[in-house]
């Protein structure tokens, strides 16, 4: 059985909105001031180790018309670009970024039926508004928190509105020059 792994830039105060700057915010790309060769390793590592994605619109749409674009020495375009990309919205009718589909029914059903299928574990990256609803809906096996040492005061925090969920145990914890953590939770 696959796992579903939710990974995210988050600020000290919980935003996980715009870590990067495409969105268009008054405090967009806040992670760039964290320059930390480390944590980009552990990001490297982190998409090399998992076989697939799961994405929401916003996010599907922001790495598909960058990604593509995008060649490196390391490897993690290629991966990005290879691996297979399950987007969820009831917006889309086509994905097109390469190895993408397009899930637009019932999301627990839907989520439970990839995790059942052979092959390694799913990453999320960003899409706030789907690990919101995975994670109200108990279909989160690990959640993986790079947390950043600013306090940004606003901006989409990512349990928002989440329901109440069983208890999370600390599996690791990593200590970045830059002062970021690397939280990883497990459900109990």
């Amino acid at each position: 059985m696959r796992n579903v792994v939710v990974t995210e830039f988050v600020s000290l105060d919980g935003v996980v909105e715009d870590p990067g700057g495409a969105e268009g915010t008054d405090f967009g790309g806040w992670t760039f001031k964290f320059d930390d060769p480390e944590g980009m390793k552990y990001k490297l590592d982190e998409v090399m180790d998992h076989d697939a994605m799961l994405l929401g619109r916003v996010t599907y749409e922001g790495f598909a018309a960058a990604w593509p674009g995008i060649t490196d020495e390391v490897g993690f375009a290629d991966k990005m670009n290879s691996m297979p990309k399950y987007v969820v919205s009831s917006t889309l009718e086509r994905a097109d970024w390469t190895n993408s589909t397009v899930i637009s029914g019932d999301l627990e059903r839907e989520v439970t039926a990839l995790k059942e299928q052979d092959g390694g574990d799913v990453l999320v990256a960003g899409s706030a508004s789907l690990v919101q609803a995975l994670t109200s809906l108990g279909l989160v096996d690990e959640f993986r928190l790079m947390v950043f040492p600013i306090i940004l005061g606003h901006g989409k925090r990512l349990f928002d509105g989440v329901a109440s969920t069983p208890a999370l145990e600390l599996v690791d914890l990593k200590r970045l020059a830059s002062g970021t953590v690397i939280l990883t939770y497990r459900p109990v």
